[in-house]
């Protein structure tokens, strides 16, 4: 299947190829915003089979050596990871925010645009000039809250995982919303942030992740397949640990700040860019 490029009736682009699946809006002169979705669209085309052709890469757990990958895409998805090597993590953690920075800096690259973003299925990066900002939804299971960014904030992406995101899950969150640098830094550390909201408790059913997709990154890894009835001294538990994360990653410049939702309590270390959110 080749890539596919099309607009939406108000004017986004939509960019899909395989398990790619992007809306990309800019804001500006006519002109400058048809420039501008012309050269994703010319970049879209190779994005997936460059990534396909070092996949074998990709999805090795990163260790002491840094990964030696020839992609732009891929190289961006070892820098977000890189930082976390301590613990178990592939480059295919970043591999939605890097693809989301990726095709912003395809788009805005020479052309003269207020705004802009690249949406990859939840992982957001943003474009932003002086006195505008862009506003994203933060969902569990409904809308829960808005990131508001600005020009003057240093945030550039925004990412969600959680165990019922597109990829497994360690943890039990229902979701971890990162704001970082970029799209590929808040998406690894959204993974790594969804993993530590956990606990060991009989209502939650685990399976290796190898039976549940052959071709995982994570092996045989004990990914979440279900989490039944927690007490609320569980849920606090469990979302405690996951702010721990938070701020030390915080702490180590990874990121600018979270939001994680469990069975509707939430917990939320960031600056005011995080509306809204809804806490217990």
């Amino acid at each position: 299947m080749s890539a596919v490029a099309a607009r939406f009736p108000d004017g986004r682009l939509h960019l899909q190829h395989g398990p790619i699946d992007l809306i990309v809006e800019a804001f500006g002169a006519a002109a400058e915003v048809e420039r501008a979705y012309e050269q994703a669209i010319e970049r879209f085309a190779d994005i997936l089979p460059a990534l396909v052709r070092e996949l074998p890469t990709l999805r090795r757990p990163v260790g002491d050596a840094y990964p030696l990958l020839q992609g732009p895409v891929a190289r961006r998805m070892a820098e977000a990871v890189w930082p976390h090597r301590a613990v178990y993590i592939t480059p295919m953690a970043a591999v939605a925010g890097a693809v989301a920075d990726e095709m912003l800096q395809a788009l805005v690259r020479g052309r003269t645009l207020d705004k802009a973003y690249v949406n990859d299925g939840g992982d957001i990066a943003l474009h932003l000039t002086p006195g505008h900002e862009l506003r994203a939804g933060i969902f569990a299971t409904a809308l829960d809250g808005v990131a508001r960014l600005t020009y003057d904030q240093p945030a550039r992406g925004i990412a969600t995982s959680g165990r019922g995101g597109r990829s497994f899950s360690l943890g039990i969150a229902d979701s971890a919303t990162v704001l970082a640098a970029t799209a590929a830094a808040a998406d690894a550390a959204a993974t790594l942030i969804a993993n530590a909201v956990n606990l060991d408790h009989p209502a939650i059913e685990r399976r290796p992740a190898r039976d549940l997709d052959p071709d995982s990154d994570l092996g045989d890894l004990l990914v979440t397949v279900a989490v039944g009835s927690l007490s609320g001294a569980a849920i606090t538990e469990a979302l405690d640990r996951g702010v721990v994360e938070v701020r030390r990653l915080r702490l180590c410049g990874l990121i600018e700040g979270a939001a994680l939702s469990l069975n509707g309590q939430w917990r939320v270390d960031a600056p005011a860019s995080l509306e809204n959110v809804k806490s217990a």
